[in-house]
């Protein structure tokens, strides 16, 4: 994955993202799962972000979606000491947390960050399962703990199985409405779709 960025009208990679090397120095081990090394184990077929650009997902064949996470450079300093080779405007991506079967083991083609009108910060995903997947962070205490900026923990809050005949090749939120989206498949179809929160 490269992370692209435009400065004075010139375009330049700013960040190469593959394989997790850093754990914040302020998360003991035992707290956090961040994944370390490889992050997707085949070719990255899509990617999602977020409104505020804080927040990457990337669908790999392996069938996972990942969840990259922006540190500004104070962050990265403090943080992350063992990345200071990097100048000192340079924020760092990092993996924070992952999906590892998001599409029962079938590649997520596209994924969807809602809009940020929508108010719900829902993810959407369409995968080679011919399935529609709305994913949701969670907020509260579940099982172990609730969710963080830097170790997110989402669930599958709607799936429409079957949503096409044959690969969900594209999925988008409505811009400014987050109760719609819009999906397309092999099967030729545009098909659009109602989401009620539960």
């Amino acid at each position: 994955i490269k992370v692209w960025a435009e400065e004075g009208g010139d375009w330049y990679c700013a960040a190469t993202l593959g394989n997790n090397i850093l754990v914040p120095q302020s998360m003991p081990a035992s707290e956090v799962a961040i994944p370390t090394g490889p992050v997707h184990a085949s070719t990255v077929w899509s990617l999602g972000l977020t409104p505020g650009g804080v927040r990457l997902f990337s669908g790999s064949e392996d069938g996972s979606i990942a969840i990259w996470k922006m540190y500004t450079a104070t962050e990265r300093r403090r943080l992350f000491p063992r990345a200071d080779n990097r100048s000192s405007t340079d924020g760092l991506w990092n993996c924070v947390g992952k999906l590892p079967d998001a599409h029962s083991s079938y590649a997520p083609l596209s994924i969807d960050c809602a809009p940020s009108r929508a108010g719900h910060g829902r993810i959407v995903s369409g995968g080679g399962d011919n399935c529609i997947n709305i994913y949701r962070e969670e907020t509260t205490a579940v099982s172990g703990g609730g969710s963080s900026s830097d170790a997110p923990k989402f669930s599958i809050e709607a799936m429409a199985v079957d949503a096409h005949d044959g690969d969900v090749n594209y999925v988008k939120w409505h811009p400014r409405d987050g109760t719609c989206l819009v999906s397309c498949g092999d099967d030729g179809a545009v098909k659009l779709w109602k989401y009620q929160r539960g």
